[in-house]
């Protein structure tokens, strides 16, 4: 069986890191500090607030740094199993707050597209995040592979199905 391996594989990875996570990252520091037009932690507590968060204001916090820290990560191959835990868990609350009951299609305003985040995230964490990564420059290889990868991606999977599953449904009218 051939491997991909060398400067090809390693530019394809760091452009897809740097394009997904850099516009990831973005999200969140729409979330936290408004910018790009974003909410900023008031608007977006608000809105928390209105879907059974509490008061919002911790799940703006946990969803802004989940984006902002998860994008970086994933664009700078930095801790990339962490990263990819940060964009699955923010992701599956996404999914399943706003998107779940409209289906797979993202025209229907399904979860489509907060689906291939996650497996962006997986694929990244399984085959590592390249050689052009402080991952590598760091000597921290070991942390990829299918056992870290999918295994870093479930537990953020599972922390957003959490999230989601113990907030006050009656807050937001369900």
């Amino acid at each position: 069986m051939d491997v991909l391996t060398g400067p090809d594989v390693d530019a394809g990875l760091l452009l897809l890191r740097v394009l997904v996570g850099v516009t990831f990252a973005l999200h969140g520091f729409q979330k936290l500090l408004g910018w790009f037009g974003g909410g900023g932690l008031d608007g977006t507590a608000g809105w928390f607030a209105s879907l059974g968060f509490g008061n919002g204001r911790s799940a703006a916090l946990m969803a802004g740094a989940g984006e902002v820290a998860g994008g970086l990560g994933l664009a700078a191959g930095l801790l990339t199993p962490l990263a990819a835990a940060a964009m699955a868990g923010t992701m599956t609350t996404a999914a399943l707050v706003n998107n779940a009951e409209a289906g797979f299609w993202s025209v229907n305003k399904g979860w489509e597209l907060n689906g291939y985040l996650i497996v962006v995230a997986a694929a990244v964490a399984v085959t590592g995040p390249g050689a052009y990564s402080l991952d590598h420059l760091l000597g921290l290889q070991q942390l990829a592979g299918p056992v870290v990868g999918i295994g870093a991606v479930l537990v953020g999977v599972a922390g957003g199905w959490l999230r989601w599953a113990t907030r006050d449904r009656a807050a937001e009218g369900g």
